[in-house]
This record gives structure tokens, C-alpha cells and sequence, in this order.
């Protein structure tokens, strides 16, 4: 059994994609310096329950597809050779380039309007976004925490980011 509302039950992957297309409210997801993680699934598959149509992979194409529950057949998940490629590729699309990281110099996500036309970058667990991403990005944003650990899972922090966007930009 397909993970599909019922609304799809019964209809081709094809035509469930063409109807999400047209539902597209803009937001692009991207994931820099991932690993084989359960992370990056899980990740895809918030995008997909969100509405998101378009995923940026950087640099690795293989990844943990398991997590995503086969959601990345519903979405468009394109494959960029670098960071430096993607970096380019957005400032061609006019996307501001959002990376959501707890390094210093980030601003909390509370205090942050996160515009339309974005791009939100995540990073792999542990290491976070790369440098060069540091250096590109038009704003670096934290998600707060308030207990006692210093940070939550990647695939946590992209289903609240995202969430966030949404609550600012169509809900």
C-alpha cells in the first residue's frame, strides 16, 4: 500500500505528480554534505507532507531512500555536483539561500522572517552546512532549544523550519 491520502488512492505516480505541481507554493528544500543517513528520508518525506515539489541533493546522489517512505516519487529531487553549483543555481532563480544551523552568528528562527522565493539548506548531522555554504548564505538561522541538549536531529530541524515557512508564507 502506496503512503498516499485517499484522495490519490488508485491514481498513478505520474498523475498525483501533475497534480501537486499545481499546487506548488514555492518552497525549495536543499540538503548539503549528507551521508547514507535515515536523516535525509525523513527529510523528503516532510518535504513531500508539506507540499514542497523541488529537493536539491549536494554533492552525493546515493542517500537512505528507506526513510522517505517512496515520497520522493511524488516530488522532484534534483542532483547538483557542488556546493558551489548550487550556490550559482540559486542566485540564477533570485532565491535568498536560508541555511538553518546552530553555529554562532545565526539568528533565532522566532525572530525571522523567512521570505517567499527561499531556499532552506540543511546540513548532515554533526557536521552541519559547509563552510562555503557559511559564506553564501543570505541569513543562518537556529532553531531555539530549550532543554538540556544542544541541538535537535537534522531530520527534526527540517520538519520545523519548514513548518515555520509555511506558517509565514501560506497558512
Amino acid at each position: 500500500m502506496r503512503n498516499v491520502i485517499d484522495e490519490f488512492k488508485g491514481r498513478s505516480e505520474a498523475e498525483i505528480v501533475e497534480e501537486l505541481d499545481t499546487k506548488d507554493h514555492g518552497l525549495v528544500i536543499a540538503l548539503e554534505n549528507t551521508e547514507r543517513d535515515f536523516n535525509m528520508g525523513t527529510i523528503v518525506r516532510s518535504a513531500n507532507a508539506f507540499g514542497v515539489r523541488q529537493i536539491y541533493v549536494i554533492g552525493r546522489r546515493q542517500w537512505n531512500k528507506r526513510g522517505a517512505m517512496m515520497t520522493d516519487k511524488y516530488l522532484h529531487v534534483y542532483y547538483v555536483g557542488s556546493t558551489a553549483e548550487f550556490i550559482e543555481l540559486m542566485r540564477s532563480e533570485n532565491r535568498e539561500i536560508i541555511a538553518i544551523d546552530n553555529i554562532p552568528g545565526s539568528v533565532n528562527m522566532a525572530e525571522t522572517a523567512l521570505p517567499k522565493r527561499v531556499v532552506l539548506v540543511f546540513g548532515q548531522e554533526g557536521p552541519g552546512i559547509s563552510e562555503e555554504m557559511v559564506q553564501a548564505a543570505d541569513k543562518i538561522v537556529a532553531i531555539e532549544q530549550f532543554g538540556s541538549t544542544r541541538s535537535i536531529n537534522v531530520g527534526a530541524a527540517a520538519t520545523v523550519a519548514m513548518y515555520c515557512w509555511l506558517q509565514q508564507n501560506v497558512l
